[in-house]
């Protein structure tokens, strides 16, 4: 089974990609991570993107497509795959029809982890971590035991991300409803779009996607 993640930044895409991972004994399949291992083995694709990559270009999607389609062929992918942020583009998920067509794979879900903007940001903003061990906090929901010290390694310096800050969260959404949500609209009307609560809890959601996944395979 191949299965999409949609949502924005901070949805938990991640988080549920290596559940399922674990769980279903699928690969999980980052577009960044294959990028880097075919530079490093050193394939056609990778060597074209290594060039693009060390000038500081941005890898175009006919190298991506291609990298994509190269991992598939991989024997740990025969059981299926969770593709993480891919495609982000409708130029990007026609490229991954005409792949899966031409390898005989099928796709069996895009799963939408749908989210509250406004909870979003405050979910993302208020992430912090201890700088020495990287255990990690919110300043609503998770904070230390004892204020100012790590439950973990009682540590007392802490860090937050640039990225976390509630600006840069709200350019990043900008750039995933500009770009990457009318593959809701493409996906919905090929049939593949399911839709979770991702603001649920992590369990609730793990659980909503495997009810899912296990009706799919149950029509199969």
């Amino acid at each position: 089974m191949i299965i999409i993640l949609l949502g924005p930044p901070g949805a938990g895409k991640g988080t549920q990609a290596k559940e399922l991972a674990a769980r279903r004994g699928l690969v999980q399949l980052a577009t960044g991570d294959m990028l880097r291992a075919a530079v490093a083995v050193g394939t056609e694709i990778g060597v074209k993107a290594k060039s693009i990559m060390e000038s500081g270009g941005l890898v175009p999607d006919e190298i991506v497509i291609g990298i994509v389609a190269e991992r598939l062929e991989q024997p740990d992918c025969r059981n299926g795959v969770i593709l993480d942020g891919f495609p982000r583009t409708l130029p990007q998920a026609s490229a991954l029809d005409a792949v899966l067509k031409k390898k005989r794979r099928t796709l069996g879900a895009v799963i939408e982890l749908k989210v509250n903007d406004k909870a979003l940001v405050e979910r993302i903003s208020g992430r912090f971590s201890c700088a020495r061990c990287g255990e990690g906090y919110h300043d609503t929901f998770k904070l230390p035991k004892v204020s100012g010290v790590c439950d973990v390694c009682q540590g007392t310096e802490f860090i937050r991300r640039k990225d976390d800050a509630p600006e840069t969260v709200r350019d990043r959404l900008l750039v995933y409803y500009r770009d990457t949500s009318p593959l809701l609209g493409y996906y919905y009307c090929k049939g593949n779009l399911r839709m979770v609560d991702g603001m649920a809890p992590i369990d609730e959601v793990s659980g909503a996607i495997a009810g899912i996944l296990d009706s799919i395979e149950g029509k199969a």
